[in-house]
């Protein structure tokens, strides 16, 4: 049997709450109606998408990641700009991002390189940590703005989920697998 999976961190509710009255704002730019806006329940950083995945392979993920992530420190994430990008083919989205955070990105290195040792194979070629906001078809008429509106906010990296993903009525339904804590700043 395999399943969709990815790993993720977790946001507290509070950014939640602040990234969806930010998704509201952003709502003026879908002038075609393309954009699924995701319920901020459903919000979360992905780190890696694995795509299908064997129930065995799930084991092994949490061994692995449990090994390699005994000493990371947790970190605070900057999340500071809105924008557009394709993922694939079919997918596009409209997402929080954090460039230039070398903590985030030294975490997504890790986790595709403990996918890759699992033996996940998987293209992230032009992959982004990122939020997703609200997805829509790759080809559409949405014309990101020039100049988003201002995003700037603070969420604590602190654990790693491994997440499960089906398809709902109302979007996909993510259902934790393991998690794996990070270590305490202090």
């Amino acid at each position: 049997m395999e399943i969709r999976a990815f790993f993720a961190l977790a946001l507290p509710d509070a950014v939640a709450r602040w990234l969806a009255d930010h998704a509201d704002t952003l709502c003026q730019y879908d002038k075609h109606v393309e954009v699924n806006w995701v319920d901020a329940e459903s919000y979360h950083l992905t780190l890696c998408f694995l795509g299908a995945i064997s129930l065995e392979q799930v084991d092994r993920l949490e061994a692995i990641a449990r090994g390699k992530l005994a000493d990371v420190r947790s970190f605070q994430v900057h999340v500071n700009t809105a924008d557009y990008y394709p993922i694939s083919k079919q997918l596009a989205v409209v997402a929080a991002l954090s460039p230039g955070d070398e903590a985030l990105s030294r975490l997504n290195q890790q986790m595709m390189e403990i996918a890759l040792e699992a033996g996940i194979e998987f293209e992230e070629e032009d992959f982004k940590p990122h939020i997703t906001l609200g997805r829509l078809p790759a080809k559409n008429q949405f014309v990101p703005p020039q100049n988003w509106p201002g995003l700037d906010l603070f969420s604590l990296a602190d654990s790693v989920i491994l997440f499960q993903s089906k398809p709902g009525e109302r979007g996909s339904i993510y259902t934790p697998l393991f998690e794996i804590p990070l270590q305490d700043m202090a």
